[in-house]
């Protein structure tokens, strides 16, 4: 049976359906969905830890995160862990995974192990909707723009007393030492579609603004890319691997399911430097 592609709203996203991930065609397919739709979720996977890995590899070279509990048997899948008693959950606000290191993360891949009752859903929103709902005077203005990433505050020694922290979640804030220039906008390195590369966790400052003058800006471009025509939800069933491209999407787990349990395994895949 031919691969079913499900588009999940009119700006990103769509579902996969009778992909066999063992397959050069449908990896075709499904390779061809992630540059059209930025973010897919491909039901009924199926996938072992050493085929959640193998699936990976496909896509590109393993980056291992830095701060992320790793799976103890398979060090290069990331543990996302959210226990019945933990208040917080990893990735609850509007972010792009990496963009704090020079040469970003393609993408990730997350595996659904154990959901709960109902909740858990992840929001994405699409930089391309975004940038080109903008004037075209206000998207000439930004394209001559560079903004710095920073993983320091974020991850780093003042985030220790976190929740995450103490829980074992995250480890290593030693390691939180990268700061990276990027342009506001880039071009996507696979479709050629321009879009947006800011996101409200990571993004410090405009480059060569003060900090007033980039809060303002900042704070106008995330409340313009959180409009719901820009985003789409995707509810997580058992067996669902989801792809999502860091470089046309922002991702939000969502937190509204306390006191139940939810694990994934997220393996991300390197990427290439942004112009």
């Amino acid at each position: 049976m031919p691969v079913e592609i499900r588009p999940l709203s009119p700006s990103l996203g769509a579902e996969i359906l009778g992909a066999d991930l063992s397959s050069d065609a449908d990896f075709g397919a499904i390779r061809q969905a992630f540059a059209d739709h930025g973010v897919i979720a491909i039901r009924n996977a199926g996938l072992s830890e050493d085929g959640h890995i193998a699936f990976a590899e496909r896509w590109g070279q393993i980056n291992v995160n830095r701060f992320f509990k790793p799976v103890e048997t398979h060090p290069r899948i990331a543990t996302v862990l959210k226990e019945p008693d933990h208040t917080d959950a990893v990735g609850e606000e509007w972010h792009t995974d990496h963009s704090y290191d020079t040469v970003p993360a393609m993408g990730s891949l997350l595996k659904a192990v154990d959901l709960p009752p109902v909740g858990g859903d992840t929001l994405f929103a699409s930089m391309h909707a975004a940038y080109m709902a903008l004037s075209p005077g206000f998207r000439e203005m930004l394209d001559g723009l560079h903004a710095w990433h920073s993983s320091r505050h974020a991850f780093g020694a003042d985030t220790e007393d976190t929740e995450k922290y103490r829980t074992g979640r995250l480890q290593r804030s030693d390691a939180a030492t990268q700061d990276a220039r990027h342009p506001v906008v880039i071009t996507h390195p696979l479709s050629g579609r321009r879009g947006l590369y800011v996101n409200p966790v990571f993004t410090t400052h405009i480059d060569g603004w003060t900090q007033g003058e980039s809060a303002s800006l900042l704070e106008y471009l995330y409340d313009h890319c959180k409009k719901p025509e820009f985003t789409c939800r995707l509810r997580w069933e058992e067996g669902t691997l989801a792809v999502w491209d860091n470089r046309a999407t922002w991702h939000k787990a969502l937190n509204d399911y306390q006191g139940h349990r939810r694990l994934m395994h997220r393996i991300t895949i390197e990427g290439v430097a942004l112009n």
